[in-house]
């Protein structure tokens, strides 16, 4: 059996998937995958520009606003050339150190994802629960310290599943299962034991979405506790909607996480295209939808949009 590890003279190549049993429509299910990621990548720019140029959203809960635009941005990125290249020119050969790098930037956006919803469940946390110290406690330099803190975590836990990746060998078959590269769908094709990258992987999923997810729901307890004691119910009311999109964007997040997760472990009578379909749909869903629901519910990004588009017009 022929063993391909990354210390050979060749570079190891491996071989990404479109979708498995309809190659011919590739080229036409690639529209609406393009349209999404037009979409995306222009919703999420609009926001950052509207935050960073319009004076009175300067404040924190739009400064995380756009911290999960940038990261959405650059989780369409990571995926977009080799998924559109996939379906438009065959173009499935990747070496290693470019599927490794694309698998570092893939998961640690996602990671990084999971901590902005928690900074941001935090943001709404102290602006209903502590209002009177809301601008004390979140202050420009905290905030570019939550920032900075996420991207030490991802880092941390990135960087030990990047390296145990590259120690890896494999052995005949080098097909990967989707059109980018995934940890799991990596290391499964490895011929050695790799026991130890399951478990780094398992603990950079708990340390970062496992410990994410619980905290923005034991913070909506509180919310939900502090805004019942609310004598009015117009002050309710009022203090709920400020939560409407955030709890909408988790929502994307993980319902989407969760549901491919259970499709992988539970669906295997399910053809391949289906988990191969989710599985692109759902990194595509967050970036496309989050951007919609803040112009939707949020007024004064909304207005700042229609601001800018009027003055880009004249």
């Amino acid at each position: 059996m022929l063993v391909l590890n990354n210390t050979n003279a060749q570079p190891l190549t491996f071989f990404l998937t479109g979708i498995p049993g309809l190659r011919e429509a590739q080229v036409w299910i690639s529209i609406p995958f393009c349209l999404l990621y037009v979409i995306a990548l222009s919703g999420n720019s609009m926001i950052l520009f509207v935050v960073f140029h319009e004076q009175n959203l300067h404040e924190p809960m739009y400064y995380f606003l756009s911290m999960l635009s940038a990261t959405d941005l650059s989780l369409s990125l990571c995926t977009l050339s080799t998924t559109l290249g996939v379906f438009w020119f065959e173009a499935r050969e990747i070496t290693l150190s470019a599927c490794i790098a694309q698998m570092f930037f893939l998961h640690g956006f996602t990671f990084m994802e999971s901590g902005v919803l928690l900074a941001m469940a935090f943001d709404r946390f102290v602006a209903i629960c502590n209002p009177l110290r809301y601008t004390t406690i979140l202050t420009n330099a905290r905030i570019t310290q939550i920032g900075v803190s996420m991207l030490i975590r991802n880092v941390a836990v990135m960087l030990p599943v990047v390296l145990f990746v590259k120690r890896l060998s494999f052995c005949g078959a080098v097909v990967l299962s989707h059109s980018y590269c995934y940890h799991v769908d990596l290391i499964q094709l490895s011929c050695t034991d790799n026991r130890i990258n399951s478990i780094l992987g398992l603990f950079a999923l708990f340390s970062t979405t496992g410990f994410d997810c619980p905290c923005i729901l034991l913070s909506y307890v509180l919310i939900i506790r502090s805004v019942l004691s609310i004598a009015s119910s117009e002050g309710r009311q009022k203090a709920f909607n400020t939560c409407i999109s955030h709890i909408s964007a988790v929502a994307i997040f993980y319902i989407p996480l969760v549901s491919l997760s259970l499709v992988h472990r539970y669906g295997h009578s399910a053809p391949p295209f289906v988990h191969t379909i989710m599985a692109n749909v759902f990194l595509l869903i967050p970036p496309v939808l989050n951007p919609i629901i803040y112009s939707v519910k949020t007024k004064q990004i909304r207005k700042a949009i229609v601001k800018a588009l009027i003055q880009k017009q004249q």
